[in-house]
């Protein structure tokens, strides 16, 4: 019987506070096997020179959309378009490379970064994309702009919530285009994109994804077919399908949890996220989408199954009405089988103490993305137009949560924000109001092992003996502080959205002792 080869990464610098004079490791059945100095390293079948770079645990992405992301990363990025007839050039731009029956993608937009935040009207883009169905998302996802042609091909979106004759749909309506527009998206074109996005990932230093799919966002063969590709030369995948009362379906799907984007609300972008207080540059609250009721049998019904639910919520509304099923279902389960569970809440925007008491109550996992902070946090951004200075200041309120213990795992909702771990770590230990910011230490923690436990891996996020061996190897240009790289310029004034300081860059990225990215290494 032949043994697996062992391969033995010397001298390096390892995150490891258990063996802090660590330099080497070995890697051995996909495991830790060994840890210490290089003067003690066993005999290995082979040997990786790390020349002095670092050694951390592997990323994990905690909600993305991976085919989506690998479209934008493959076709029409509107991200960095700051006017309507911006927007309209690159679409013009693109729609002449392609056949006249496709369907123009394209994401990323995002008006609330535009000196005239109008975009385009609908005759407009026709004008542009030559009479083409087009299909633009907004940066939150939760709304779209597009053309006329393709509403011809689903009237039923005229008649729905959201519709909006200028072609910017939110709500149902915005459902119903963005199913069609799915829909001309072949099989093939959609595992190109999943092996785009996830090869992206794992030249991040990213070994694990959690995928957020539903019937609302993806499709179930979409859904299996991602799944299929996990870890296999790529980072794995661990899929939520977000199916009210669908936790047997989602057992069949092989995810593991019902949970991700259920939504209970909207986005605060679109303005649909569910808000207590009106918005402060429009009309309403915006939109619940779930009661206490519906919530609470969710949770039963997961907890049928031996699964882990989860909801997409991010006003304080939405989140008040899902704490509020937690409470339903604890008087029923009792609270520590639903505290074991480890159910999660997506993105969890608008938080004040009794919200965040309800999460350490219940062990919810709060799954954030401190890039959204970033992007649209501070004076003169979108949170303040949407809900004022005083109310932005409170959201993503990551320090104080992780202050009284709520479980944190980060990620990017990609493509909402990019692919960029070292730079959501940044985003949180910079959050624009002081009261929130974290600890590199802790940031980093919540986008590794916190991201394994939200799955139940617990042994997996560290640098030890015996746990698996899914870590990346970094150079670190800016230097290191306490163990990590320096992620922030030693001049305050330098600090926050446009910090120059440079990010780690990925030298590999190694998952169960098995390389699935590699740059300029030497092996022998």
């Amino acid at each position: 019987m032949t043994k697996n080869p062992s391969t033995l990464y010397r001298g390096g610098v390892l995150f490891c506070p258990a063996e802090p004079s660590a330099t080497a490791l070995l890697v051995r059945d996909g495991r830790i096997a060994w840890l210490g100095a290089d003067a003690d390293a066993p005999v290995a079948d082979r040997v990786v020179e790390l020349g002095g770079a670092l050694v951390t645990p592997a990323f994990v992405d905690a909600h993305v959309h991976v085919s989506d992301t690998g479209l934008v990363l493959s076709g029409l990025d509107l991200s960095g378009v700051r006017s309507a007839g911006e927007l309209l050039d690159a679409v013009a731009a693109f729609a002449a490379g392609l056949p006249g029956d496709a369907v123009v993608l394209g994401h990323g937009w995002d008006e609330s970064t535009w000196s005239v935040p109008q975009p385009p009207g609908v005759a407009e883009l026709d004008r542009a994309a030559g009479g083409r169905r087009v299909y633009l998302s907004q940066a939150s996802i939760h709304s779209a702009l597009v053309s006329s042609a393709l509403v011809a091909g689903c009237p039923e979106a005229v008649a729905a919530p959201g519709y909006d004759g200028s072609g910017w749909l939110r709500r149902d309506a915005h459902h119903v285009v963005r199913a069609a527009a799915r829909a001309s998206v072949t099989r093939a074109q959609r595992v190109a994109a999943q092996r785009v996005a996830l090869a992206r990932a794992a030249a991040l230093g990213i070994a694990a994804v959690h995928e957020c799919g539903g019937p609302e966002i993806s499709d179930e063969e979409d859904f299996t077919g991602l799944l299929a590709l996990s870890g296999a030369g790529v980072p794995e995948v661990y899929g939520f399908w977000g199916e009210l009362g669908g936790a047997a379906r989602a057992r069949e799907l092989g995810a593991v949890g019902a949970g991700g984007d259920l939504f209970a609300d909207g986005a605060l972008g679109s303005r649909t996220a569910h808000l207590s207080q009106g918005y402060a540059d429009g009309d309403g609250c915006g939109h619940g989408y779930l009661s206490a009721e519906q919530v609470r049998d969710h949770l039963l019904d997961c907890a049928a199954h031996g699964l882990q639910g989860g909801f997409h919520a991010i006003g304080d509304a939405a989140i008040s009405t899902v704490l509020a099923g937690f409470a339903g279902a604890a008087q029923r389960l009792g609270v520590e089988r639903v505290r074991a569970a480890r159910h999660r809440v997506e993105h969890a925007e608008l938080m004040d103490r009794r919200l965040i008491a309800g999460f350490v109550e219940y062990g919810v996992v709060a799954s954030m993305q401190p890039a959204f902070d970033r992007l649209w946090g501070g004076a003169g951004r979108m949170y303040e137009a949407r809900l004022g200075l005083a109310r932005s200041l409170g959201s993503n309120p990551m320090g104080a949560m992780h202050a009284v213990g709520v479980a944190l795992a980060f990620g990017s909702d990609s493509p909402v924000t990019p692919l960029d771990p070292w730079g959501a770590v940044r985003a949180a230990v910079a959050h624009h109001n002081p009261v929130q910011r974290m600890s590199v230490r802790a940031a980093f923690a919540a986008h590794t092992r916190g991201g394994w436990r939200a799955v139940r891996r617990d042994s997996a996020g560290v640098l030890a003996l015996g746990a698996p061996a899914t870590f990346a190897v970094w150079s670190t240009p800016a230097g290191l502080e306490r163990g990590l790289p320096v992620l922030q310029a030693p001049d305050p004034e330098l600090r926050g959205v446009d910090d120059p300081t440079p990010l780690p860059v990925c030298r590999a990225t190694v998952l169960r002792g098995e390389v699935i990215y590699e740059q300029g290494m030497q092996g022998a």
